[in-house]
């Protein structure tokens, strides 16, 4: 039985419709807070069960059977994303749940100014502890964040950003169907897996593929950090998130998201999607 967690979630649901290309669904349940959200899966034959890391004493039974259990990470920057872990590795290790998967981030590490690479690396201390095994997938950096991050760069012509650096900009359907491909295999991953896409563009050489695409000319420009929060702030951003962003660029200037893996493209049977790709197909404006 493979048990995932969040698969109401773009990344985990993706990885769900990956898994029932492989296996019967029979082989499969999800765990997710609001089994209503499910019905797409629970009409395929998928197991539909209620789970809140918040809530505790929902996750042992919501466990109960997994030989493989892939737990989603929070994704709210509000939470305490690592209590929130440890309840579910704790519930995982009370329902005897033969392997622990966990969506990581290629940039975990205790030294990140990115927080969530800080929790990312906290959590894998406690798989680590947990005495079960376990696999930690660490995706590159999702590709469809660059629509948000880039800014308007199809109105200004500029890309203005508060430090550069190189990022595997690695996109979530590739990292979805990937899990599936581990989840499935008779070959165990052990601890973490690296699954970036094959280059790690800087917002600079994103600036020139965007130039390339367009056939303008697109500048990437570093500003002062003060002067860029304050743009962000200007432009309807609440301060404390363009504070959390400004952790991203500045992992990034620091060479934490740098990395690049075969591995992904090696699971897929193809090339990884590129920042080309997804600047491609971008609706004109």
């Amino acid at each position: 039985m493979i048990v995932i967690t969040g698969a109401t979630g773009a990344l985990n649901g993706a990885t769900t419709d990956h898994l029932l290309e492989r296996l019967p669904a029979g082989e499969i349940a999800v765990v997710v807070r609001d089994p209503a959200k499910a019905r797409r899966f629970a009409d395929r034959g998928v197991e539909v069960r209620h789970g809140d890391y918040a809530d505790p004493a929902s996750l042992p039974a919501a466990f109960a059977g997994a030989d493989r259990l892939l737990l989603v990470s929070s994704n709210d920057p509000e939470a305490d994303a690592v209590a929130l872990h440890r309840n579910a590795i704790e519930a995982a290790v009370a329902a005897g749940a033969g392997r622990i998967y966990y969506t990581s981030h290629q940039g975990a590490a205790p030294n990140t100014p990115f927080g969530p690479g800080r929790d990312h690396a906290a959590t894998e201390r406690l798989l680590a502890d947990s005495g079960v095994p376990w696999t930690s997938l660490r995706n590159g950096f999702y590709t469809h964040s660059l629509a948000w991050l880039l800014g308007p760069w199809r109105q200004t012509g500029r890309i203005t950003v508060p430090a550069d650096g190189p990022v595997s900009w690695t996109a979530r359907e590739d990292a979805a169907e990937a899990a599936a491909v581990i989840l499935a295999a008779e070959d165990g991953y052990d601890g973490p897996v690296t699954l970036t896409a094959k280059a790690a563009p800087t917002f600079t050489e994103i600036a020139e593929i965007a130039s390339e695409l367009t056939g303008r000319a697109i500048s990437a420009e570093v500003l002062p950090t003060d002067a860029w929060v304050a743009d962000r702030v200007a432009a309807g951003q609440p301060e404390p998130m363009a504070r959390f962003t400004l952790g991203m660029y500045e992992a990034a200037s620091q060479g934490f998201f740098a990395g690049v893996d075969p591995r992904l493209g090696t699971l897929l049977g193809r090339e990884p999607r590129t920042v080309r790709d997804v600047l491609s197909e971008l609706p004109p404006q």
